[in-house]
């Protein structure tokens, strides 16, 4: 079946070679976990002093959120992250909507009155995704990929944007390497795609150095 984006232009990737990348998907599975393993327990520091400090601001909410993401063939599983919002955060987004900066289906807003002041720092440099080492631990998620989206996002989705389902999901991927919220939907999912088309053990390894860059100085990240 052919799918086709909103320009008319042809997806040319070959997803049956895709699926049969055994050793590929193996080696970087192996290196998914023994990575993700490592990073928790040197990170382990870090993850005290963030839950102390989201403790302070907030001592009656938790320090992790977790939320339902679809991840490869919208297999639906629970992904982890250091709660940045209110503890009611959820309930208000209907109220923000209209509200929304990017294009497309997903929800971003430069100025979220729902974000609190440790969310709005650990979001700026990226620290609230650490939690996600969990996900890659247990297979739910890659280190490098597409990044997981919301079921009611998915609902908006064309069969094109779908293609960027493929594959498992990821904590990092050219996306946030490419300007992060600078890039609208659509942008995504063609950098998603490339990634699709070109992943490969050291492309991998190229996207994973420069999200340390993107650490260290940080995108446009909210």
């Amino acid at each position: 079946m052919e799918y086709f984006n909103d320009e008319g232009k042809n997806v040319a990737i070959n997803f049956e070679y895709q699926e049969r990348r055994y050793l590929y998907k193996g080696i970087k599975r192996i290196f998914d976990f023994v990575a993700s393993f490592i990073g928790l327990v040197l990170l382990s520091p870090l993850f005290l002093i963030v839950a102390i400090a989201i403790k302070i601001e907030d001592p009656k909410g938790p320090v992790f959120y977790s939320q339902i993401r679809l991840g490869k063939k919208q297999e639906p599983f629970k992904m982890y992250k250091f709660r940045s919002m209110v503890v009611d955060a959820d309930k208000h987004l209907k109220e923000l909507l209209d509200e929304n900066e990017i294009e497309g289906a997903m929800f971003k807003m430069k100025e979220d009155p729902r974000v609190t002041k440790v969310g709005e720092f650990i979001r700026k440099y990226s620290i609230d995704e650490l939690p996600q080492l969990v996900n890659v631990l247990l297979g739910n998620m890659s280190l490098v990929g597409p990044r997981p989206p919301l079921p009611r996002e998915v609902k908006e989705y064309t069969e094109y944007d779908k293609l960027r389902l493929a594959v498992k999901p990821g904590c990092t991927g050219l996306w946030q390497i490419s300007g992060r919220n600078d890039v609208g939907f659509h942008e995504m999912v063609e950098l998603d795609l490339k990634y699709i088309d070109h992943r490969g053990f050291w492309f991998d390894m190229y996207v994973l150095f420069k999200t340390v860059g993107v650490f260290v100085h940080p995108n446009v990240a909210y």
